[in-house]
């Protein structure tokens, strides 16, 4: 069923650009939006004047910080393409790009090569069933070895790597090797491009077999049903050779992307589940234009002038102005005033939007990103499958400049929060330090541009407390009577409890049991939550070092009580100084965070870096060939010893140096540091 004025979903294909930076993905969005007439003439990143890029902040820079999503039109087709940062501490703008789109077309410089985005990038699309596409770019550049970068694409992401076309004429042109299979190119036979494109797609169609074994060839129009679920299943990855610059193989790209890529419903659907938890089912999206609404809010922006926007995939009914709406769990519809096709920072108003459209909403503080959108009340409890984003864990302690800006710095960094889902900001009670964390020393850099630059919001920063934590390693009992007279009313509370080890929790939970064993109302029930209360209130800020304790349980067994003075401030008390009194005895220990770190460099590099990581506590887990003289170097290692790294990195490297981090566990701190750590809390104390 297709509406009025929308095309049906046959006729949208959904493309997000992704890959490594510098791998040249927004200069070929440019070359793609220009080929299709959707612009005069190509913008450049170096003069700022991308249809992507137009964030202030990118301009400044010269790459992408952000995902952005633009429309074009070609053969009758809508295509929506989203152009991705590729710096890895921007990974989450990527991730959540692919949520929206049938096919992740990776993007490879030709001069580069292989590099670690490019290897996330397509393990990350197949885990979401993604259609895939590699586009090898800059074929005319100098010093390119295509046959070579072809075989390494074919060893390391599958002999279901083959090529679409063909470079020819230097790099000046491309030769078909699906359709029209004729012609010479710069290297290869065309012809037997052909044939191993033909033989990967029959495989998948037993029919098609027996034809290709008694014909010798099948006509590529036919083949479009196979060609669909090879790409679906994996079982062909399609290669792309173009030049973003000169205009090679950009004409013929687009045809591939309406010709070849699957339209909604021809991909994988996206994995909705309906209800919480373990009980919750898988629910297909049917992208049907009449049907109920269901939509996905994959980007969210906080303009300081425009307000919220949602930028949401459409993957089942149709949205129009004045529908009603629904976010998430909400209970309170809301009214779509004006629906947005989005072209970079230009939006086009559109009465409708049906399956596959990628469109905005704006002015809806109610939205949020990973929100699904729909006009059913019966579908409060749908959602996607949630996304296994990296851990952020680089930080930075801030605070304004202007005293009184307090409540306006930490407003502005929900707003900055909200757009990022790699970026999150708490207040740290035990220092009462607002700390803000990214996934890289880039994209906290970004962020206090973003604040100085669009908020106009001073702020000092330094590196904040790490986040240390406190736990115990035997099992121990401990007491407490608090009694206070004042002259009237008086306090009183006894408590006794004991604490028991947990295995030892992952990352940044808690790890936390309270376990009411009270016999005979020693402690009335009323009292116990107080009880509670002041164990949690230890838990927030420490023993022994005054950082939070873990993997702890904690058995209320005995207690008094008075039938005038005992109220729950009393109980609070007694509950948070007999917790204390037992960790004291349960040789308690201070935890460290542990990194998971992958560092990418030049090979003349990796006996640099293994030493130093070596002399910072680190272990070297392994190592392996990149392309074009490059090596990564995977190790484990404390955060602590990261303080500074990137500046030690860029000195080992000449600044080809480049890490990701990624919370692994936390482990016991040495005993000189747990001593030295001890010792700083006491002097704190007492001062």
């Amino acid at each position: 069923m297709t509406l009025p004025g929308s095309p049906g979903p046959a006729s949208i294909r959904t493309l997000a650009l992704v890959g490594a930076a510098a791998s040249g993905k927004t200069t070929l969005l440019e070359a793609l939006l220009h080929q299709a007439g959707a612009i005069g003439s190509p913008g450049s990143v170096e003069r700022g004047s991308t249809v992507s890029d137009f964030d202030p902040l990118e301009r400044k820079a010269q790459h992408s910080l952000n995902s952005s999503v633009v429309h074009l039109e070609h053969l009758d087709t809508r295509v929506h393409l989203i152009d991705t940062p590729g710096a890895p501490d921007f990974l989450g703008q990527s991730m959540t790009a692919l949520e929206a789109v049938e096919t992740a077309a990776v993007v490879i410089s030709a001069t580069s090569g292989i590099e670690t985005m490019s290897l996330r990038m397509m393990d990350w699309a197949a885990r979401r069933g993604l259609c895939r596409l590699l586009i090898v770019n800059k074929i005319d550049a100098e010093r390119t070895d295509l046959p070579a970068l072809l075989a390494q694409l074919r060893e390391t992401f599958g002999k279901e790597c083959l090529p679409l076309n063909l470079p020819a004429g230097g790099g000046s042109r491309v030769v078909d090797c699906f359709f029209n299979p004729a012609g010479e190119a710069d290297f290869s036979s065309v012809e037997q491009a052909h044939r191993a494109l033909v033989e990967q797609v029959v495989e998948v169609d037993a029919g098609f077999v027996e034809r290709y074994l008694n014909d010798g060839d099948v006509d590529p129009a036919e083949l479009h049903a196979p060609l669909e679920q090879a790409l679906r299943e994996g079982h062909l990855i399609p290669v792309c050779f173009v030049s973003a610059r000169n205009g090679a193989g950009v004409s013929e790209l687009l045809d591939v992307m309406v010709r070849l890529m699957p339209h909604p419903g021809e991909g994988n659907p996206p994995q909705f589940l309906q209800g919480e938890g373990p009980e919750a089912k898988p629910l297909r999206a049917e992208p049907d234009p009449g049907r109920h609404v269901l939509a996905h809010v994959f980007k969210v922006t906080v303009d300081p002038y425009v307000g919220k926007m949602g930028v949401m995939r459409v993957h089942q009914g149709t949205v129009t102005r004045d529908s009603q709406l629904y976010v998430g769990d909400g209970r309170k519809p809301f009214k779509v005033g004006h629906l947005f096709l989005l072209k970079g920072k230009e939006h086009v108003e559109v009465p409708r939007a049906g399956p596959g459209e990628i469109c905005a909403v704006a002015k809806v503080e109610e939205i949020h990103f990973d929100a699904v959108l729909h006009d059913a009340a019966e579908d409060e409890h749908i959602h996607l499958q949630a996304l296994d984003f990296p851990a952020a864990v680089h930080g930075l302690a801030i605070e304004p400049k202007r005293r009184g800006d307090e409540q306006r710095l930490w407003d502005i960094l929900q707003k900055l929060v909200d757009e990022d889902p790699c970026l999150r900001v708490q207040h740290a009670a035990a220092t009462n330090e607002t700390v803000v964390y990214g996934l890289g020393e880039l994209h906290l850099r970004t962020l206090l541009e973003r604040l100085t630059d669009i908020y106009k919001c001073e702020v000092n920063v330094r590196p904040p407390r790490i986040a240390y934590q406190e736990t115990i390693t035997a099992p121990a009992e401990g007491h407490h009577r608090h009694k206070k007279q004042t002259g009237g009313a008086g306090q009183f509370g006894e408590v006794f409890l004991r604490v028991e080890p947990l295995p030892r929790s992952s990352g940044n939970a808690c790890g936390f049991e309270f376990v009411d064993q009270v016999k005979g109302g020693a402690i009335p029930t009323q009292f116990i939550p107080a009880v509670e209360k002041g164990v949690r209130q230890v838990m927030d800020s420490g023993v022994i070092a005054g950082y939070p304790v873990k993997d702890v349980r904690v058995v209320v067994y005995d207690g008094k009580h008075h039938s005038v003075d005992s109220k729950e401030i009393a109980f609070v008390t007694a509950g948070r100084k007999a917790f204390i009194d037992a960790v004291q005895k349960a040789r308690p220990i201070v935890l460290e965070p542990v990194v998971e770190i992958e560092i990418e460099a030049p090979e003349g590099s990796v006996g640099d870096i293994t030493g130093d990581l070596s002399s910072k506590r680190g272990q070297v887990s392994g190592t392996r060939a990149l392309a074009a003289g490059l090596m990564a170097v995977k190790a484990q290692v404390p955060m602590s010893e990261l303080n500074g790294y990137q500046s030690r990195l860029n000195a080992m490297t000449g600044g080809q140096g480049r890490y990701t981090t990624a919370l692994s566990h936390y482990d016991p701190v040495p005993p000189a540091m747990q001593q030295q750590l001890m010792s700083q809390y006491r002097v704190k104390e007492e001062d």
